[in-house]
């Protein structure tokens, strides 16, 4: 397994991203002043996160998404692991993660991490993606932002 920053974005790395954010005007966004960090094991990408500077003390994950047939083997730990190392070694003292109200797995992993729950931002999927988000038979509305001290 290797974790691997990267600056060109391939198609192989969009599927992943998007998974986690259908909206690819904003995907497209925040990659322009973010960290893209590619997990790849025997030379297949297997995940891929980024990490975006909020201001000089925190960072926030923006984007983390395994491929379905490596999920639940342990690879979004050990990318949040990695990138919270990264986050310590570039001065951030926090960092901050947004997902669905309806994303419950992804609450548990970040629950498990140790983010703790800060804020709720109403409406924001409904806001900010075209078409309606259905997740775990849901209609996704509200983002939940959760906080680790680094």
């Amino acid at each position: 397994m290797q974790i691997r920053t990267t600056q060109k974005i391939e198609q192989s790395d969009y599927n992943l991203l998007l998974m986690a954010d259908p909206n690819k005007e904003l995907v497209d966004n925040y990659l322009k002043q973010s960290f893209v960090f590619r997990l790849v094991v025997k030379k297949q990408l297997v995940g891929i996160m980024v990490l975006t500077p909020n201001d000089p003390r925190q960072i926030e994950l923006k984007n983390i998404a395994i491929d379905p047939n490596f999920q639940h083997q342990g690879y979004a730990q050990k990318l949040i692991q990695f990138g919270s190392r990264f986050a310590v070694q570039q001065g951030y003292k926090r960092m901050i993660v947004g997902t669905g109200t309806t994303s419950f797995v992804q609450l548990y992993l970040y629950q498990k991490m140790g983010f703790r729950f800060l804020a709720v931002k109403k409406d924001f999927f409904i806001k900010n993606y075209p078409k309606p988000i259905i997740e775990n038979g849901l209609h996704l509305k509200d983002m939940v932002v959760l906080c680790r001290t680094l």
